[in-house]
């Protein structure tokens, strides 16, 4: 019933007036690393970059599409190694000077230089050949490819373009033009941090130069358990991904909309270590390389608990690679396991797994024990962990937890492979499969239960590597959505990590915030900052 009585008030404030001018306030959990837009590593200065930076396109997360922005058309050639772009004539930086192409031929060569040494780089060499731009005249750009790249629109979506004057003035944020809807007009080093309107940007609405907004305040807080009380008493305006336990409070609060905005990307997963490397025992090792093993202990877990009784309900059942709310990658075929214990049992039997009285052994008589390591301080994992826990008992299987700091767990996961299961997250912020391919390619540093193998140790992951490979140069979406479809399927199939949840982004904003359009993805509820509006002034 809430949710139906915040969408009537939705509809109702989108029908109203939109308001000019006012100040939206909301919080950071630091100071931003960099102002320089191409030298972005983290979510603070990620956040000023995507509300200042303009960029010749930009995903929409309404529609889940690229939109023009900078350029107003774009066109790519046939074969997939050329890119047109065309830039709109009132498009200006916030100190009035126009965006031209020499800015854009500016931006990536500087993207580009090893100098630079800019994380977005990498991206776009190919075989050691770097893309290649050009100008035809102040109004088109043209970028040059050595090979096709897939997905290409999301990589140059995210490079705000930039003159040397910007560059030149990163020490001094405040003095630096932007292209997008704000740009930084104050800043004091942990404290606060205001982006103001830029007057020459150029979405209209009404006959007037957008953003709505004369102002956002970012308030720098390295303590996020205060922004819910900020948000009720009315210092903040907003808060984004916010935990279970705060948002039911918010819910709860008079004054505040509560927006479950439902999966997100970033999936909570177990693992078996199958590296032949590893300092275990050879009898756990032919367990983890067990399909079928991992298919029992995959099929013994109530997700649906854990999404209840961890998350409030505010998860869904882990299903695969790609949640649903990515709305074109995920494979719709593939569905969460259900609980099964009974399948479980057989598929266990079927391995040459036995009971007796009630302990699960194996061919060799060994009983079925093992341990999983996850990070201390993580509440929501211990917690998964003790659920596991008690549904592994129904097979006869007895898990151990074992609680480490982040640097040692990573340390054993990656280099001492000192583990026999691992209970992690994986933060994703992207919808392509590309952002992915270290984690599913044999070869990759990331992929999780044994990494940088030097050839696929079986013949599903050598079919895993060729798919990914192929998808990652192939410039047709249907081809490369087909070939991922069978990547999902194949790690459904295989379960070498077993999906447990997919967390729901949860966040909350006051009631004189109007035009808030909630996404799952960061940056949440500021993707069309440009468009939200005040209904009022603070009191």
């Amino acid at each position: 019933m809430k949710r139906l009585l915040w969408l009537v008030t939705c509809a109702a404030i989108a029908a109203a007036a939109p308001r000019w001018g006012g100040e939206l306030r909301l919080a950071i959990s630091g100071d931003p690393k960099t102002f320089n837009p191409l030298m972005v590593t983290e979510q603070s200065a990620g956040l000023v970059r995507y509300l200042t930076g303009g960029t010749l396109i930009r995903w929409n997360h309404a529609t889940q599409t690229t939109d023009p922005e900078l350029a107003r058309t774009w066109r790519v050639a046939a074969n997939g190694r050329e890119i047109r772009f065309e830039l709109r004539e009132d498009a200006r930086f916030s100190d009035g000077s126009r965006v031209t192409a020499a800015d854009v031929v500016f931006t990536f060569r500087k993207l580009l230089d090893p100098k630079t040494n800019s994380p977005d780089a990498e991206a776009f060499l190919m075989g050691g050949r770097q893309v290649t731009v050009e100008a035809a005249g102040e109004r088109t750009v043209i970028l040059k490819l050595p090979q096709p790249i897939a997905g290409v629109e999301r990589l140059i979506g995210v490079i705000a373009i930039v003159n040397a004057k910007a560059l030149a003035q990163a020490g001094d944020p405040a003095r630096m033009p932007a292209a997008g809807p704000f740009h930084v007009t104050a800043y004091t080093p942990g404290a606060t941090l205001t982006l103001g309107r830029n007057p020459y940007y150029w979405k209209m609405a009404e006959g007037r130069r957008l953003p709505y907004l004369d102002a956002i305040r970012l308030e720098i807080r390295q303590d996020r358990s205060l922004e819910v009380n900020s948000l009720l008493s009315g210092d903040l305006d907003l808060v984004s991904a916010v935990d279970p336990k705060a948002f039911s409070r918010l819910s709860k609060a008079p004054g505040v909309a509560s927006v479950d905005a439902g999966p997100a990307l970033d999936t909570e997963q177990l693992w078996f270590n199958q590296n032949p490397a590893a300092p275990l025992p050879e009898y756990k090792k032919a367990w983890f390389r067990s399909r079928e093993f991992r298919q029992a202990i995959s099929s013994a877990i109530h997700r649906e608990d854990l999404a209840r009784l961890v998350y409030e309900s505010h998860a869904q059942p882990g299903a695969g690679i790609m949640p649903v709310s990515n709305r074109f990658w995920a494979n719709t075929a593939v569905h969460a396991p259900p609980f099964d214990p009974a399948a479980a049992q057989k598929l266990l039997a079927a391995a040459g797994f036995y009971l007796d009285k009630g302990v699960l052994q194996d061919r060799g008589h060994h009983p079925v024990e093992f341990s999983v390591i996850t990070n201390a301080g993580s509440n929501s994992r211990g917690r998964m962990a003790a659920l596991i826990q008690q549904d592994l008992l129904r097979v006869g299987i007895r898990l151990r937890l074992i609680t480490l700091d982040f640097p040692s767990l990573i340390e054993r996961i990656t280099r001492g492979f000192d583990y026999e299961s691992c209970l992690l997250g994986m933060v994703n912020d992207d919808l392509d499969p590309n952002a992915q391919i270290n984690v599913w390619l044999s070869s990759g540093p990331n992929h999780p239960w044994y990494p940088e193998q030097k050839s696929p140790a079986t013949e599903w992951e050598a079919e895993i590597d060729r798919l990914m490979l192929h998808q990652s140069h192939e410039p047709r979406a249907a081809v490369r959505k087909k070939d991922f479809d069978r990547v999902q399927q194949i790690v459904a199939e295989q379960a070498p990590v077993i999906f447990l949840v997919v967390k729901n982004t949860l966040s909350a904003y006051g009631s004189r915030v109007a035009n808030v359009v909630p996404s799952p993805f960061f940056p949440y509820l500021l993707w069309n900052a440009d468009q939200i509006w005040l209904r009022s002034e603070r009191k």
